[in-house]
């Protein structure tokens, strides 16, 4: 069916053929920051345990991106349950090999719960395929892009590191000793689409887009992007399940290819100050067994509630009524960092309200329809989201928004944005999005929320409590501008 993950699947029969020639498999989960968390297995080991999963420590679900378990104890990994054993479960369906390491196989793996058997609630993999499950009873299935942009930064030379090769692992440790501000950009000045920029670093280009390709994570479209050292790449469209996961393997692509050539990619949402942050914006559709774009209303509309809906069917501008309806009170998800919010200002090229229009690139929710658009890329482009956000989350945050508003068969009270219209003034009637991390998680987190509507608690409490160490992080931390600023004038 069109809309599903109906690609050709390796069955466990196959499984000792075609890897008949290997003796290890790697492998490999997300976590709730969207971060590849595995390990390298002996192909012995896989075999023996692709048909049920096989133990993995919950504490990747009990600590942060670095390794701090969270300051208050969550309910699936923490010191009382022992940190106890989740059940990989291994996707047969994510088969594909590493081709910069020797094309060693590779496997996603999804979370259970030993005891039931069931997907952990934090499991972005699962969450995702649970809310499109909602999708295929009904007889849909849904359609996904993503954009990626990402600032690249050349690695100090260091003398004390033993290597003979270009690596970025000398990064880390010089930010320790220097300003961020000495990190040298891989390229310098403001030069969008520019055909030159690449050519400085023509191995290292080329090869991020032909290691997506043998790696099943294609590229679309691929460009520098205004900024020093910024490039941008579009996926190639696809079932919303395996987008979510090729989103999450470019990533690695990127990172892997970095460190291969002394390059530090970032994809944090606002790395510099005074320059335009890092977007992440991803597109969706619903269709129909045969693949037919549903949000397409088949002809125009001759009375609209307004009129860029009039080519837009009732079932996508109900969709859109619940992405409006519960955008604000899901922005832990779209925006999951103290920095992102860095990103979503005034006057940067990022929204900063509840809002959306046809074409208007300004608004948070970008339709793209008829008559600008061909009918069967129809669709909705999320534009709030930065690069920093697990494609897997937003994913499923979308697709349940959505559906939230065709089971409700909600209206859309909210008029569009006109073009030039000043976004986030006087004349945008759209709610203000919350303004820092602490306010959006406090909203997540609510009695009551949209988010515990469509997620459930266990999630909310889950994902919301390591939010809210993120931001005890941010509360304790005394940063260089505060120093500059205080040091002698207080």
């Amino acid at each position: 069916m069109a809309g599903q993950n109906d690609k050709e699947t390796l069955t466990l029969d196959e499984l000792e053929t075609a890897l008949a020639q290997d003796t290890k498999v790697k492998l490999a989960g997300i976590d709730v920051d969207g971060i590849l968390r595995g390990k390298l297995v002996s192909k012995k080991k896989f075999l023996s345990v692709a048909k049920d999963g096989f133990g993995f420590c919950s504490v990747i679900f009990g600590w942060d991106m670095h390794d701090l378990t969270y300051f208050r104890e969550l309910k699936i990994s923490n010191a009382e349950n022992g940190y106890k054993d989740l059940v990989a479960k291994i996707d047969l369906g994510s088969y594909r090999r590493i081709p910069w390491e020797n094309d060693v196989p590779f496997f996603l793996v999804s979370f259970h719960d030993p005891d039931t058997n069931e997907p952990i609630s934090a499991c972005p993999r699962s969450l995702l395929r649970t809310a499109v499950k909602k999708l295929h009873k009904a007889g849909y299935g849904a359609m996904a892009g993503a954009e990626y942009e990402f600032f690249t930064f050349r690695a100090p030379k260091d003398s004390s590191l033993q290597t003979s090769h270009a690596t970025s692992a000398t990064t880390a440790p010089f930010l320790q000793a220097n300003a961020v501000e000495s990190l040298p950009h891989l390229t310098q000045g403001m030069f969008g689409y520019s055909l030159t920029d690449p050519i400085h670093n023509q191995d290292w280009f080329y090869n991020i887009f032909e290691a997506c390709e043998k790696f099943k994570c294609n590229i679309e479209g691929w460009h520098t992007e205004s900024g020093p050292g910024v490039f941008e790449a579009a996926l190639e469209f696809g079932e919303i399940t395996e987008m979510a996961d090729r989103a999450s393997l470019f990533k690695y692509v990127v990172k892997a290819m970095g460190s291969k050539y002394g390059i530090t990619p970032t994809f944090m949402a606002k790395p510099k100050q005074g320059l335009p942050g890092n977007s992440g914006h991803v597109h969706c559709s619903i269709v129909d067994k045969s693949g037919k774009n549903l949000f397409y209303r088949g002809e125009k509309d001759p009375n609209p509630p307004y009129k860029d809906l009039e080519y837009v069917s009732d079932l996508g501008r109900q969709f859109l009524a619940g992405l409006l309806d519960g955008l604000a009170d899901v922005m832990p998800i779209i925006a999951p960092t103290v920095n992102s919010y860095k990103r979503l200002v005034e006057n940067f090229w990022a929204p900063v309200t509840v809002s959306w229009g046809l074409e208007h690139r300004a608004a948070s929710i970008r339709l793209i329809a008829p008559p600008t658009a061909s009918a069967k890329a129809t669709r909705f482009e999320i534009r709030v989201c930065g690069a920093d956000s697990n494609a897997s989350l937003v994913l499923a945050t979308i697709v349940a928004l959505g559906w939230r508003g065709i089971e409700k068969k909600m209206e859309i009270s909210l008029p569009p944005l006109s073009k030039g219209e000043d976004v986030g003034g006087s004349s945008d009637k759209g709610e203000r999005l919350p303004k820092n991390l602490k306010e959006s998680t406090a909203r997540f987190m609510a009695k009551g929320s949209i988010a515990r509507e469509v997620f459930g608690d266990d999630f909310v409490e889950h994902y919301g409590g390591t939010r809210e160490h993120e931001c005890r992080l941010w509360d304790e931390a005394v940063t260089d501008w505060e120093v500059r600023r205080y040091i002698e004038t207080v």
